[in-house]
């Protein structure tokens, strides 16, 4: 089993990968739902979540990265700590008081900048936070993204910026059909998804 094997049975264990009918965020229905906001009860898996996400990036050039909140920002925290390269956050909600800043940290204008998303379906989550990266005075060359949803999203963002993806819900799905984990229904469910 690689890496990217075990880490997609990891987050299957852990409830992170789930079947029934759900809606996303695009508004899509789907029958597979990537809840990755688990992760941050599982320090072991959020720090494999990490490696397999620096192995990507590792040769990109960038100064600080900063997390899409809010799921992402547990990894760009582990990936700060684990590389020690400095970390920024983007506000989702404006501050109408003090400073009255978007981006809260330490970076100066024309800095590089690494951004984190967990999951990519239509890639509007990252053009809000890169937007206001951006308006910052940031540079942003490359996304790092943990799972693509193939729904379009990818193709969006590699229109403006690098995009490295981790896992593709095809390669989970054909993970989890080849493994014993699943249960029938979730196997049957499964089965319409891949064919």
């Amino acid at each position: 089993m690689n890496d990217q094997q075990a880490l997609i049975t990891s987050l299957y264990q852990i409830g992170a990968i789930q079947f029934g009918h759900f809606k996303l965020k695009s508004g899509l229905d789907s029958k597979i739902y990537i809840n990755l906001r688990k992760i941050i009860s599982y320090p072991d898996i959020l720090r494999q979540v990490s490696a397999i996400m620096w192995e990507k990036v590792s040769r990109c050039q960038f100064h600080v990265v900063c997390g899409v909140p809010y799921t992402a920002l547990p990894i760009a925290t582990t990936l700060s700590l684990e590389h020690n390269i400095p970390m920024i956050m983007r506000r989702k909600e404006k501050k109408n008081y003090g400073t009255k800043q978007s981006i809260e940290g330490e970076f100066k204008a024309g800095d590089r900048c690494l951004v984190i998303e967990d999951v990519i379906t239509s890639g509007s989550s990252i053009l809000e936070t890169v937007h206001d990266l951006i308006n910052a005075h940031l540079v942003i060359d490359d996304v790092i993204v943990l799972v693509d949803r193939e729904q379009g999203g990818k193709e969006t963002l590699t229109k403006q910026f690098h995009v490295h993806t981790v896992l593709t819900l095809s390669q989970i799905l054909q993970t989890l059909l080849a493994s014993t984990l699943l249960s029938a229904d979730e196997r049957e469910i499964l089965k319409t998804l891949a064919g």
